[in-house]
């Protein structure tokens, strides 16, 4: 039996010696190299800190002390370690292990976790938690309560919460252990001058330049006295590593480091030190993201999350990878259609948060350096540096993940909205995105962004109409535009068809023999925002010869369609709204709330989305069934409204209290 088969908890690495534990550091990043290539997930992250785990879970008891994730897409060796190996084999799957700490899934994993910048404040509130139970370690006066550790990488570091974290991390008094997990990338190359920070320590100092002067050191800067009790309570190891000139010295944390975070006895032994200090500490660690796996290595970017992928070794160490596609992606389709914007547009710009391959941004910032950038972990200063950009006369377009939008909400209001700028938001992974789980589904932009006055907010439903609504944003002066599409292929059942140009507020019947603004009688109508349009085509396929369906693709969440709306209530037949967000304040319930306004009976609305509760980790085309809005979901709801509708009514004039049944899934 392997040694990582056989761990029966994470105790047993302190009775293994060091050449046992680089053993097991072996067999774990095969068991996650093979598991990954098999169905892909993030790989380099989680290969660049094997050791380093194995060091923390050596030195620390993390059933009974704390560790806290940053992002948390760095978990693997943490899970595999904590009795959860049986689980490898279904990755990303519901009856799997997550990709990013889950605390259904084990006491050592303490918050659901996936965006960057949060450790550190979670770590501070446990911190101080601890101290008012009575509970925070201490060497000498409580040896028995809870160390504190959380590790972040160097690309989260910059982010705006992380930095707020860091700050009131200073001025606790016990001990406390951010490790900086620095590989010189997030998922691509870090952005800002911190990043160009990180290069310089990791260039100039030597052991010997951190031991030289480092007492004296200590001495003259503000906060010595207490720098200079860590100084005499860490031992030799770490004396020698505390840096003179660390930018976190100013934040009140003693720094120590860099140190190899591949060097298993050294972790162990500056980690067994660290941990005595009753004090904030950072130990900053120097790993490689992708170790062990060369092509992971020399490309850490396009291995950081891969997709399924074999790799064939040929002579002289060559090798071919190849990651099988399902067909032409949306990010891919933005990516070139925003080059084109740029070509004809010299006052069009873009720019994404540490996302530039994620959000198809890595093209333009290829093609106009000038025009494009990358800003880090930094949505929030995104959003405010395109709305400075939109103030100079400039057309910003900002490509972000829709559940990355969210740390940038009130940018988007007071910077933005109420400004009146025509900021372009282009929402990439809108909707249920798979593997990732509920840390990354995008499942409440709409819900958020249609509060805000003067935005026009669009879906594409396949790459024709994502290009449309992207000519009719860069055209929108009069405030801020949006537009969303999924993780998922462009659909190419509608290319033979031309694509309307988008008109604000206005939908497009993709049925046009059943139009009812032209009169038409369908037995139902189904009125779907987003890709869920092609799946309502599909639905209608599934049921004809039984009933007629007219599917209309809303286009628009704000401003609405109100002849569409007017003309599908006032028939009297069923009327389902369809989307892959949250019903909870997502376009079904914006059409419901202009019903009531129009004074429309909404008695016969069926709206269906996600609905209010966390959809876990597992393939796309499974969560949309789970929540009924595939094909099949949306043909067995159009069967259910039907059946249940009286005969079809025409109201003239109807003066009836809204209402609206959300349909069970069945």
């Amino acid at each position: 039996m392997s040694r990582l088969a056989a761990l029966s908890s994470p105790k047993d690495l302190r009775s293994m010696s060091v050449a046992e534990l680089e053993a097991l550091a072996s067999e774990i990043r095969q068991a996650i190299i093979a598991q990954v290539q098999k169905t892909g997930g993030h790989l380099a992250p989680n290969l660049g800190v094997v050791e380093l785990t194995i060091a923390l879970h050596r030195v620390f008891d993390f059933g009974h002390d704390r560790l806290l994730f940053d992002v948390g897409h760095q978990c693997y060796p943490h899970k595999l370690l904590t009795g959860r190996f049986p689980l490898l084999g279904r990755l990303r799957t519901r009856e799997g292990m997550s990709g990013f700490p889950e605390p259904l899934e084990s006491p050592f994993d303490l918050f659901r976790v996936g965006h960057a910048g949060t450790g550190i404040s979670t770590a501070v509130g446990m911190a101080r938690g601890d101290l008012l139970n009575g509970e925070a370690y201490d060497a000498k006066a409580n040896p028995n309560g809870r160390a504190i550790v959380t590790l972040i990488g160097d690309a989260s570091i910059v982010n705006g919460v992380a930095m707020e974290g860091l700050n009131n991390a200073g001025t606790l008094k016990r001990q406390f252990l951010v490790v900086l997990n620095d590989n010189g990338m997030s998922i691509s190359k870090p952005q800002g001058a911190v990043a160009g920070y990180f290069d310089r320590v990791r260039v100039s100092h030597t052991y010997s330049d951190f031991k030289k002067g480092a007492h004296q050191f200590l001495r003259r800067i503000p906060g010595g006295s207490m720098l200079e009790e860590a100084y005499h309570r860490a031992g030799e190891a770490t004396k020698a590593l505390i840096s003179e000139d660390s930018w976190f010295e100013k934040f009140g944390l003693v720094t120590a480091g860099p140190i190899d975070g591949h060097d298993l006895p050294t972790l162990i032994e500056f980690l067994t030190e660290v941990r005595d200090i009753n004090r904030p500490v950072l130990l900053h660690v120097k790993t490689i993201k992708g170790r062990g796996l060369d092509v992971a290595e020399s490309d850490a970017t396009r291995f950081h999350s891969p997709r399924p992928f074999s790799v064939t070794r040929a002579e002289a160490n060559a090798c071919r990878v190849e990651m099988p596609s399902s067909g032409r992606s949306f990010t891919t389709a933005f990516g070139e259609a925003l080059v084109e914007l740029m070509e004809r547009d010299p006052r069009v710009v873009a720019c994404t948060a540490a996302m530039p391959d994620g959000t198809g941004v890595s093209l333009p910032l290829a093609k106009f350096p000038d025009r494009t950038w990358d800003v880090g972990i930094c949505e929030s200063h995104a959003m405010d540096m395109m709305a400075g950009l939109a103030k100079c006369g400039h057309k910003p377009f900002f490509a972000v993940y829709s559940t990355f939008l969210q740390r940038a909400f009130d940018q988007a209001f007071q910077e933005v909205a109420l400004q009146g700028l025509p900021v372009r938001i282009c929402l990439d992974r809108a909707g249920l995105v798979g593997g990732d789980g509920a840390v990354h589904h995008g499942f409440c932009d709409v819900a958020l962004l249609r509060t805000l006055p003067g935005g026009a907010i669009m879906a594409a439903i396949d790459e024709p109409s994502l290009k449309g609504a992207l000519d009719f944003m860069l055209t929108c002066d009069e405030g801020f535009s949006v537009v969303r599409y999924p993780r998922d292929s462009v659909s190419e059942r509608l290319l033979a068809q031309p694509c309307p140009a988008f008109e604000l507020g206005r939908s497009r019947c993709l049925t046009p023999e059943l139009d009812v603004t032209r009169g038409a009688r369908p037995d139902a109508i189904v009125i779907a925002f987003g890709t869920p349009a092609i799946a309502a085509l599909q639905a209608s396929d599934m049921i004809t010869g039984e009933y007629r369906v007219a599917v209309y693709d809303a286009r628009f969440a704000k401003p609405l369609d109100d002849a569409l709306i007017s003309a599908a209530l006032l028939s009297g037949r069923p009327v389902l709204t369809v989307e892959d967000h949250a019903v909870i304040g997502g376009f079904g319930t914006a059409v419901l709330e202009r019903a009531s306004e129009l004074r429309l009976d909404a008695t016969r609305l069926t709206r269906l989305g996600i609905p209010d509760h966390w959809i876990l980790q597992d393939g796309r085309s499974k969560q949309l069934a789970e929540v009924g809005i595939d094909a099949a979901g949306i043909a067995r709801s159009i069967r259910q409204a039907v059946s249940e509708a009286s005969p079809a009514t025409v109201f003239a004039s109807p003066q009836v209290e809204t209402c609206v049944r959300e349909r069970p899934l069945v």
